[in-house]
C-alpha cells in the first residue's frame, strides 16, 4: 500500500480541530504511587527523629521487627519470585510506607467491583458458544500436545477450537488497514471495535467516515477505547462527538485524579468484529504510525490477523464481555445468532482467546510457555518489549538448552528508555543458553508473534513484559496447521537481513548509560 499524503483533503473525517487533543489528567499507577509515598516516608523519617529524638532506640527496634515479619510474610506468600525480590527490597529500603504501598496493591482498592463483575460475565457465558467434540477429537488425534493446550486454555472462559476457519496474516499495518476498509465496506449486521491507542490521523480518519456512514444506514456500530486515550489523545468530549454521529461508544477506565490500582488494569485490546463472521486481532492500533504514516520510531513493524468463519464469535464474545461489564442486562446471544460461513477447504484449527488479569491465570504467559516447552526445531518470536520474570525466562533458556532454535527480534529503535534498558538486561543470560537476539534496525517492532515449527503459531496483543503478562486485558488467535503459519515464518525470516545479532561484544559496546538504567530500573521491573 503506497504511502499516502498526508493533507486535509485525504484525511477522512476529522472530528477534533487540528492540533486539538487530550487533556492531561493526572493517574496515579503503582510506581507513581512508589514514588509518592517515598517521598513522604523521607519526610516522615526526618520529622519522626526531630520530635522523638529520646525514643530513636525504640523507634529503630519497632522498625526492624516490622520489617522481619513483611519480609517473612512475603517469602510465604503465593507471588511470582521475581515480584517477590521487588517487594522484598521495597519494603526493606522503606519498611513502613513499602509496607502499605503492598497492602493497598494487595486489597485492590479501585477494582473489587470490576473484578466481581467480570468474574460473573465470564461465568454466564462459559458455554455461550459449544465446542464441537468432533473438532477436539480431531485435533487430539493430529497432535496431542496442542490438545492438551486447548484444553487448558478453556479452562479460563469460553474459548471453543474451531476448524475450517480462514486465517489471513498481515506482515505490516498497511497490509491490514487496507483489508480493514474493504471489510468495513461489507458490513450489514453490526460493527465491533475494541482499541487500546485511537489518534486522530489518516488511518482513524478513514475508518471514522465508514462508521459514520454505516452508522447511518442502520448498522449496529460500537466503539470502545481504552481511558489512557485521553491522557493525551483524545479528550474527554471525544465520546459526545462520536455519539452524536450515531457511534455507540465507551472508555474503558477513564483515567481521573483519584488514586486507584484499577488504573493499573489497562484494556491493551485490539480486536475488530464485522457481522460475526471476520474479525481482526493482532498488535496494531488505530493510530497513525502504526501504518507507517508518520515516523516516530523509524519503521514501525507490526502485525495482525484475519479470522474469517465461525471462529470470528469469540471475537464477538470478547467485545461483549468488556462492553458489557456496565450493562444490567447484557445481550450476548443475539450477536452470537448471527451465521458465520465455513471454509470447507481450509486445513488447521483456530482458538481465540481472552486473558484477564483479575484471576489467578496468567493465561497469555502459559501458552508462551507451552509453545516453548513443546518445541522440536524452532521457536520464533517477535515482540516489543522483553521485560521477564522467572518463570518465562527459565522457559526460553530450557527450550534452546535442549536444542531448540529460539530467537527474538526486538526493536533497534525503542519507543521507552526503559524498557529497552531492562531487555538488555537479560541477554547476557539468554546468550549463555542458547537463545539468538535480534535487533531491528530500520526501527521499532510493535508485533507479539509466537511461531514454532511450522504448524503452531500466536498472534495477539501480548508482550513478553509484565504489564501484558499480569496487568492488562488482553487477546490472542492461537493457530495449529493453518495454511497461513508458513507465512508467518517467511515473514519473521524477511525480517532478519534486516536486524543485527546481538553476541556478547555488542553486549560490551553496549553505553554504559544503557546498562546502568537496566541495573537500577531491574529492581522495580515488576511496578512498571
Amino acid at each position: 500500500m503506497e504511502k499516502r499524503k498526508n493533507d486535509n483533503d485525504n484525511m477522512g473525517i476529522r472530528l477534533l480541530k487540528k492540533g486539538q487533543n487530550g487533556i492531561i489528567h493526572a493517574v496515579f499507577s503503582r510506581m507513581g504511587l512508589f514514588l509518592l509515598l517515598m517521598l513522604l516516608q523521607i519526610g516522615f523519617l526526618v520529622s519522626v527523629y526531630q520530635w522523638f529524638r529520646e525514643f530513636r532506640p525504640h523507634i529503630f527496634s519497632g522498625t526492624i521487627l516490622f520489617t522481619v515479619i513483611m519480609v517473612l510474610y512475603l517469602l510465604n506468600c503465593r507471588r511470582d519470585a521475581t515480584a517477590k525480590i521487588t517487594w522484598l527490597i521495597v519494603v526493606m529500603f522503606a519498611p513502613v510506607f513499602g509496607s502499605l504501598l503492598y497492602l493497598y496493591t494487595q486489597k485492590d482498592i479501585g477494582h473489587r467491583a470490576l473484578k466481581a463483575r467480570f468474574g460473573q460475565i465470564i461465568a454466564a457465558t462459559k458455554k455461550s458458544i459449544p465446542q464441537s467434540e468432533t473438532v477436539l477429537q480431531n485435533l487430539a488425534r493430529e497432535d496431542a500436545g496442542a490438545a492438551s493446550l486447548v484444553h487448558y486454555i478453556q479452562r479460563s472462559g469460553c474459548h471453543p477450537v474451531y476448524d475450517r476457519t480462514k486465517v489471513t496474516y498481515f506482515p505490516l499495518g498497511e497490509d491490514k488497514f487496507a483489508e480493514m476498509l474493504r471489510q468495513l465496506e461489507k458490513a450489514e449486521h453490526f460493527i465491533f471495535l475494541e482499541y487500546f491507542i485511537i489518534a486522530e490521523g489518516l488511518m482513524w480518519g478513514e475508518i471514522l467516515e465508514i462508521l459514520i456512514r454505516k452508522a447511518g444506514e442502520g448498522v449496529d456500530v460500537r466503539l470502545m477505547y481504552d481511558g489512557t486515550c485521553e491522557f493525551a489523545l483524545l479528550p474527554h468530549k471525544y465520546l459526545k462527538l462520536l455519539r452524536a454521529q450515531g457511534i455507540q461508544c465507551k472508555v474503558f477506565a477513564p483515567v481521573s485524579p483519584f488514586i486507584s490500582t484499577h488504573y493499573n488494569y489497562r484494556d491493551h485490546r485490539k480486536i475488530l468484529v464485522i457481522d460475526g463472521h471476520t474479525a481482526f486481532n493482532g498488535g496494531i492500533n488505530l493510530a497513525d504510525e502504526y501504518i507507517n504514516q508518520v515516523e516516530r520510531f523509524g519503521h514501525w513493524k507490526d502485525t495482525a490477523v484475519m479470522v474469517q468463519g465461525e471462529a470470528a464469535k469469540s471475537f464477538t464474545l470478547l467485545f461483549l464481555q468488556m462492553w458489557n461489564i456496565d450493562v444490567r442486562e447484557p445481550e450476548f446471544d443475539k450477536f452470537l445468532a448471527f451465521p458465520a460461513f465455513f471454509g470447507e477447504q481450509e486445513k488447521g484449527y483456530v482458538v481465540p482467546y481472552g486473558d484477564w488479569p483479575l484471576d489467578d491465570d496468567k493465561l497469555g504467559e502459559r501458552v508462551y510457555m507451552d509453545i516453548l516447552n513443546r518445541a522440536v526445531k524452532y521457536v520464533h518470536i517477535m515482540t516489543p518489549y522483553l521485560i521477564l520474570d522467572g518463570e518465562i525466562e527459565t522457559a526460553l533458556k530450557f527450550s534452546a538448552e535442549r536444542g531448540v532454535e529460539v530467537a527474538l527480534i526486538l526493536p533497534g529503535i525503542p519507543d521507552k528508555r526503559i524498557p529497552y534498558a531492562l531487555a538488555k538486561t537479560h541477554y547476557a543470560s539468554l546468550l549463555e543458553s542458547g537463545v539468538k537476539i535480534y535487533e531491528y534496525t530500520p526501527g521499532f517492532v510493535h508485533a507479539k508473534v509466537f511461531v514454532s515449527d511450522t504448524k503452531e503459531a500466536v498472534v495477539g496483543t501480548i508482550n513478553l513484559d509484565y504489564r501484558s503478562l499480569y496487568h492488562h486485558f488482553e487477546c490472542a488467535t492461537y493457530m495449529h496447521g493453518t495454511d497461513c503459519i508458513p507465512d508467518i515464518e517467511a515473514d519473521f525470516q524477511a525480517m532478519l537481513p534486516k536486524c543485527r545479532q546481538v553476541t556478547r561484544e555488542t553486549i560490551r559496546e553496549e553505553k554504559w548509560t544503557v546498562k546502568l538504567l537496566g541495573v537500577l530500573m531491574k529492581v522495580a521491573a515488576p511496578l512498571l
